[in-house]
């Protein structure tokens, strides 16, 4: 029975890291005629969120490790219902902004803990596989019923809402993660911090996920989007130096020579880049194109929601009958099948029925896919490094997110012509069919995994 509560506990944690991530969208009106925020600096309410939960992954994942699992996870709730108090008293854009970045700290240390945890937790097997399933399906549903909480909200009690919900919601978290996980025990090992690696790793890719999204907005060549750039470049290489000297590396050179985790890195990669940027486009295809309002575009996403969740359930079940590499597989080329079929449905006056074929097979095979690259992420990486290997995953999920919505977001607007309606809807059916592209990329990467092992000691 305690492991069940644990693994509710653990998966309301997920549902809340993915709520965060989109239930503001449909509150964007609303939250930039209250505070004033112009049109080019709106997107900060999201980007903010997304900059500092990239950057500060690794720190996170390496803290879970060092100082301790539950007492990470304890903290980072903290911090989110900290920060979620503050942004529903901003009064400011500035500040709005500011507690979207602490937000995304606490999201930083938040999501490798809780995947430390399950790896931690539950046995290798068909008992992890469940817990990693369960964990998938609260993260696939917090990413689409995000837009319909959103926007119940919003109609209902006004922008400020969406933070004030996670107050109650994050403390019940701390509070049950300090009764119900086990204490942290105490460590063998030093525990020191790479402090020159963690400033220039955090910095490097903070400043990475930042000119990747603020590229589409000021221009790939512009001044301020070559200078994040090269500083980006110029940390991580210092990084990738003092990884290779230091004593007590923020990431073990061990875990790169991890053929299997490096094959798992791909994947959230590509799997962010594709799956995770389709809610932007459909919420864009909705409200712009349709003219749905902020309560229908959410209850359109309810469909998604439900399939992905189960999508999670299927792979469980594929992992034990034919392995996570086919069924890893399997689940890109379902996205790819989906994303072609709802590209072909997309139009300026259709039924939402004429889109469900392809929200089916994009469900199921954004489930399984997201089951099967955390359990591949975690195959056979020691306990002692789950924290660090989560993070590392987790920090490609992120970047690579960041990578595929600037680049679909450019070849959304570059690409088309005509009238401005129907220039909207050319971008977008591209963008989709970019996606269905790019997932049949994934199929190769699987294949590494077949001969991914821990090396010897």
């Amino acid at each position: 029975m305690r492991a069940r509560f644990s693994l509710l506990v653990l998966a309301l944690a997920q549902l809340v890291i993915a709520l965060d991530y989109n239930i503001v969208y449909v509150a964007l009106p609303d939250i930039g005629a209250g505070l004033g925020f112009s049109p080019h600096d709106l997107q900060w309410v999201v980007s903010a969120y997304v900059v500092t939960t990239g950057g500060f992954l690794l720190l996170g994942g390496r803290t879970a490790d060092l100082l301790g699992r539950r007492r990470t996870f304890v903290a980072a709730a903290l911090v989110y219902a900290g920060s979620s108090l503050a942004g529903g008293l901003a009064e400011s854009a500035g500040a709005l902004v500011a507690v979207r970045a602490a937000q995304g700290i606490g999201g930083s240390l938040l999501f490798p803990a809780t995947l430390a945890l399950i790896n931690t937790l539950y046995a290798k097997g068909p008992a992890r596989n469940r817990a990693v399933a369960v964990w998938g399906a609260a993260g696939a549903a917090g990413l689409c019923f995000g837009s319909l909480l959103g926007g119940v909200l919003v109609e209902a009690f006004g922008w400020r809402s969406v933070f004030f919900v996670n107050v109650p919601v994050a403390a019940a978290l701390a509070w049950a993660g300090r009764r119900l996980f086990p204490a942290d025990g105490p460590r063998t090992g030093p525990r020191r911090y790479d402090v020159t690696g963690a400033l220039a790793g955090t910095g490097g890719i903070t400043l990475l996920v930042f000119s990747l999204i603020h590229a589409p907005e000021a221009g790939w060549t512009s001044p301020s989007t070559l200078l994040g750039a090269t500083l980006a470049a110029v940390l991580l290489t210092v990084f990738a130096v003092v990884e290779i000297r230091a004593r007590d590396p923020l990431v073990p050179a061990r875990l790169f020579a991890h053929r299997g985790l490096l094959a798992a890195m791909a994947l959230t990669a590509l799997y962010s880049a594709t799956f995770s940027s389709l809610p932007y486009f459909l919420t864009l295809y909705f409200q712009s194109v349709r003219g749905y309002g902020a309560f229908t575009t959410g209850l359109a996403f309810l469909v998604p929601a439900v399939v992905t969740a189960l999508g999670t359930r299927a792979g469980e079940l594929a992992v034990a009958r034919v392995g996570v590499p086919r069924m890893l597989a399997g689940g890109m080329a379902l996205g790819a099948g989906g994303a072609v079929a709802l590209g072909l449905a997309l139009t300026g006056d259709g039924s939402y029925l004429l889109l469900l074929p392809g929200i089916v097979l994009l469900g199921i095979g954004q489930g399984a896919a997201w089951t099967g690259m955390w359990i591949a992420a975690a195959s056979e990486v020691a306990a002692e490094d789950q924290g660090v290997a989560s993070g590392m995953a987790s920090t490609t999920l992120q970047v690579g997110g960041a990578v595929g919505l600037a680049l679909l977001v450019a070849l959304s607007s570059g690409a088309a012509h005509g009238p401005p309606d129907g220039n909207q809807l050319t971008g977008i059916r591209i963008a989709v069919f970019a996606v269905a592209a790019t997932l049949c990329c994934g199929a190769p990467l699987t294949l590494a995994l077949r001969t991914g092992r821990t090396p010897a000691a």
